[in-house]
């Protein structure tokens, strides 16, 4: 599943938000804080996001890819993971950040809106987020 959001952040803004783990609660309502090994992200980057509720999830950053502004990571352990693949791309009126979900459509359907929220917030300009 694929969910893209334009806004009016520079692609050069909204990728420094997007690979830097101790930003994602910036932008991403489900995430309260993380802790990683790496700042900003790069292969084999470790970590765990903590959500609402205690929740705790580990996850890998499989690749990173400054130059094209694309980034893929696995979350989750064993057969409850999933594999995300996250872009910037520039547009006319600042950036589009999208993501793409692989997992089966029925348990990613309810994580639109959520994703969907936290793309709008991440390629907001700064003053937008308060």
């Amino acid at each position: 599943m694929l969910v893209s959001v334009e806004g009016p952040a520079t692609a050069a803004e909204v990728w420094q938000r997007y690979t830097s783990p101790a930003r994602w609660s910036e932008w991403a309502p489900q995430i309260t804080s993380v802790d990683a090994d790496h700042d900003p992200i790069r292969p084999a980057t470790r970590g765990v996001v903590h959500g609402p509720l205690l929740v705790r999830v580990p996850f890998t950053i499989l690749d990173v890819d400054a130059t094209a502004r694309r980034w893929s990571w696995r979350v989750g352990v064993g057969p409850i993971s999933l594999r995300m693949e996250h872009g910037v791309d520039e547009s006319p009126s600042g950036s589009v950040a999208w993501v793409e979900i692989h997992a089966p459509t029925l348990l990613v359907l309810p994580y639109q809106p959520i994703a969907r929220l936290a793309l709008r917030r991440a390629v907001s300009v700064e003053d937008d987020q308060s």
